[in-house]
């Protein structure tokens, strides 16, 4: 049967002297050190102790102890081990050696104009090359597929088909409504002026299917699907899964990149046109609501005003910008370091690279259409 820890204080001068017995361990009853703290005597400078009838401890006397030499040194009284077991001793000095975490401080370094644009330009430098680098890897896996030895899944393939597809539809069709609803409500309030509210038509319908039914779908994939993909390359590095693969004579690029950005640039288009469908539709929400234009005629003036040559601008953009989204978290997800953050860091790095990259893609795109006359 256990005994109950106890402790007993007896004060001889200035030194007070705590008398341990029984069992104090995790699993028995033993006095706080809310208990032992009202044993202490007004003024004291030591505090020893007396453990000749400790039967048992574990690390919860430990804690009882440190307790008390926390309060001895709050109180500036020398806390004496000498009556303590000798792995008690021993436990108590590698706690109180083990030092505190500093507090993290930024390094500050001022840096001259110069460093800093050499610096910039050395990082454009360096990320340049390996966009070219993985580019040239890309081609390379693709006419390995076309000549039949490209090494992935068709499993995989299919697998990223339906995420970058169907699992996409519900908030592509929600920004996509919401789009041309904007679109059709800016231009409603501008076309009123001029009695020509029919245009909302040309207006929304132009503006989907050559800019934003492609770009909006792009920006959504890049925020759901480009940081999944780079997300998951990055833990297949930091669990050294791609070194795996490359010991075992498989190609990353082949096994890993070749089916996210195949079933990405399949999907792109496709969505596109559904945002762009969507986007047309809630065009016709605003239209009929405070236009009171009727379903027959925003249907002829959408006809009238959009060809396929739009429609072709607008599928033509989405192809370009799917292999930008898959490129940019295929890209970050390869690079990534072996740490958790890195993981996260190659996440948001992969969205940043998709949406700058769409973007700056665009605007050129847009421009020689112009200049082309398309």
């Amino acid at each position: 049967m256990e005994t109950r820890g106890t402790v007993e204080a007896e004060k001889k001068g200035s030194d007070l002297c705590l008398h341990f017995k029984g069992q104090w361990t995790i699993g028995s009853a033993f006095s706080s050190f809310i208990e032992i703290k009202t044993l202490f005597p007004g003024s004291i400078d030591s505090i020893s102790f007396n453990t000749e009838e400790l039967q048992d401890w574990d690390s919860r006397f430990l804690i009882i102890l440190n307790d008390i030499k926390s309060h001895a040194m709050l109180n500036t009284v020398l806390f004496v081990t000498d009556g303590l077991p000798a792995g008690v001793q021993r436990l108590l000095t590698l706690a109180s050696a083990s030092p505190g975490k500093a507090p993290f401080q930024p390094e500050e370094r001022n840096q001259s104009f110069l460093e800093t644009v050499g610096s910039k330009t050395s990082h454009l430098i360096e990320d340049s090359r390996d966009i070219l680098a993985f580019t040239g890897s890309i081609t390379l896996s693709y006419l390995r597929l076309f000549s039949g030895k490209a090494q992935f899944l068709m499993s995989d393939f299919l697998y990223f088909l339906e995420e970058c597809g169907p699992m996409a539809l519900p908030i592509v069709s929600l920004i996509a409504v919401l789009v041309g609803v904007i679109l059709a409500f800016v231009g409603a309030v501008q076309l009123q002026l001029f009695g020509a509210e029919i245009y909302i038509a040309n207006l929304v319908g132009l503006g989907m299917t050559r800019e934003m039914g492609a770009m909006m779908a792009a920006i959504i994939m890049a925020g759901r699907t480009g940081a999944a993909f780079a997300a998951q390359l990055g833990t297949m590095q930091v669990n050294e899964e791609i070194d795996a693969l490359q010991t075992m004579g498989i190609d990353p690029i082949d096994f890993l990149v070749l089916p996210r950005l195949s079933a990405l640039l399949l999907m792109m288009p496709l969505l596109a046109l559904w945002a762009d469908l969507l986007g047309i539709g809630g065009g016709f929400i605003i239209a009929r609501l405070t236009l009171d234009i009727s379903m027959v005629e925003y249907y002829n003036q959408t006809i009238a005003a959009v060809t396929l040559r739009h429609f072709g601008v607008g599928l033509f953009k989405a192809i370009i910008f799917g292999y930008l989204v898959a490129f940019s978290g295929c890209l970050r997800g390869m690079q990534c370091g072996r740490s958790a953050s890195a993981v996260g860091t190659a996440a948001t790095s992969a969205v940043v690279t998709a949406i700058v990259l769409i973007v700056v893609s665009d605007a050129v795109m847009t421009v020689i259409f112009n200049i082309l006359g398309i």
